[in-house]
C-alpha cells in the first residue's frame, strides 16, 4: 500500500452564485451540483488519480450519499476494506457556496464522520503500518486521529498532518508525530497565534513556518493560495518559496478542495517518486493544485496522471 488516509467523507452540495448573500438575504443561484468530498476522501482520491495504491479508513452513512461514496471510491481504485457504513447515522454533508471569484463558504455537518473510533483503527493497523505515507486531518474524532497518527509515526510511516479545520487548543502531540505538517495561512495563524499577511515579501509566513518547526514536525509546508507555498525543514533556518504558475492566476473558477488536491499530490510524490527532491515535490504539488482551481467541483476538478503536462510526470 502506498497511502492510507484516516479521515472524513462529506457529500458536497454546491451552490454557485454571483456573490455571497447578506444576513437574512435570499439569492438565486446559477447552478447546483452534488459531489463527493470531505478532506480525507479528497486527499485519498487525489492520490489515487495520480496512480497511488490508496486505502480509506472512515465512515459513511447507510443512505444515498454513502452509496455515492462507495461507487466513487471503487471507480478511483481506492481500497475501502476499512471504510465502515454506519446504519444509525447519515453521511457527512458540506454545504458549499461559491461566488463568481471562485471563493467559497462552507458549513459541515459531520454525521457518520463522528462514528470513527479507536476500535476501527485497531482493526486497520495492518493497513496503516504497511503504508508508505499516512494522511490525517481534523474532520473526525480528535482522539482517534491522534491514536492513528501515533501508530503510523512510531512504525516508520511518513505522516502528513493537515490541521484543518484548525483548533486553537490543539494538543502538541499532533505536531510531534507529524513527519510533515501541511497547513494554509489561516490554520497557521490559529496554531501559532501570529498575524499573517500574504503580501510580498512573505515574511509573516516564513516566521510561521519557523514557529511551527519548533513544535516538533520534521517539515512544515504552508500553502498560500495564489501565492503558492513555502516550506522549511527541521535543523535549517532556510525557508523555500514555490510560486503558483502565473498562467493559472487569472483562470480561477473554484478553489474548493485545492488544499486537499495539494496534500494528495504531495503524498503521491513522496510515496512513488523517491528520486525527487522535496523542493520538486512541493513544486509539482503546487502546479497540480493550481490546475484544479480552473474547474468547478472538488474531486471532479482533480486531474489524473494522464491530464498532466510532461514536466509534472517525467
Amino acid at each position: 500500500m502506498d497511502i492510507v488516509v484516516v479521515g472524513s467523507c462529506n457529500a458536497d452540495l454546491f451552490s454557485y452564485v454571483e456573490r455571497f448573500p447578506k444576513v437574512g438575504e435570499t439569492l438565486c443561484g446559477k447552478k447546483f451540483v452534488i459531489g463527493c468530498g470531505g478532506k480525507g476522501a479528497n486527499q485519498c482520491v487525489m492520490s489515487a488519480k495520480l496512480g497511488a495504491k490508496t486505502a480509506m479508513i472512515g465512515c459513511v452513512g447507510d443512505d444515498v450519499f454513502g452509496e455515492m461514496f462507495l461507487k466513487a471510491f471503487s471507480t478511483a481504485g481506492v481500497d475501502i476494506t476499512n471504510l465502515k457504513t454506519v446504519l444509525s447515522a447519515t453521511t457527512g454533508v458540506a454545504t458549499i457556496t461559491v461566488n463568481e471569484k471562485g471563493e467559497n463558504s462552507i458549513v459541515i455537518t459531520k454525521g457518520a464522520n463522528n462514528c470513527i473510533s479507536t476500535d476501527q483503527v485497531e482493526a486497520s493497523i495492518d493497513t496503516i503500518v504497511k503504508a508508505k505515507v499516512a494522511l490525517f486531518q481534523l474532520e473526525v474524532d480528535l482522539a482517534t486521529t491522534l491514536y492513528a497518527l501515533k501508530i503510523a509515526y512510531e512504525n516508520g510511516v511518513t505522516t502528513i498532518f493537515n490541521p484543518a479545520p484548525a483548533l486553537k487548543e490543539l494538543p502538541n502531540e499532533f505536531l510531534m508525530y507529524s513527519s510533515i505538517l501541511c497547513c494554509n495561512e489561516t490554520e497557521a495563524e490559529i496554531l501559532t497565534g501570529l498575524s499573517i499577511n500574504l503580501d510580498f515579501p512573505v515574511t509573516d509566513c516564513e516566521n510561521a513556518v519557523r514557529n511551527l518547526l519548533s513544535k516538533g514536525p520534521l517539515k512544515v509546508v504552508l500553502t498560500m493560495g495564489s501565492y503558492g507555498a513555502i516550506f522549511g525543514e527541521k535543523g535549517s533556518d532556510a525557508v523555500h518559496h514555490i510560486l503558483t504558475p502565473p498562467s493559472i492566476v487569472d483562470k480561477v473558477v473554484d478553489t474548493t478542495g485545492a488544499g486537499d488536491c495539494f496534500v494528495g499530490s504531495l503524498a503521491y510524490f513522496l510515496a512513488q517518486r523517491k528520486d525527487l527532491s522535496f523542493n520538486e515535490v512541493v513544486r509539482r504539488s503546487v502546479a497540480i493544485a493550481s490546475i484544479s482551481v480552473t474547474k468547478h467541483g472538488t474531486q471532479t476538478s482533480y486531474p489524473s496522471l494522464n491530464d498532466l503536462p510532461e514536466d509534472l510526470i517525467q
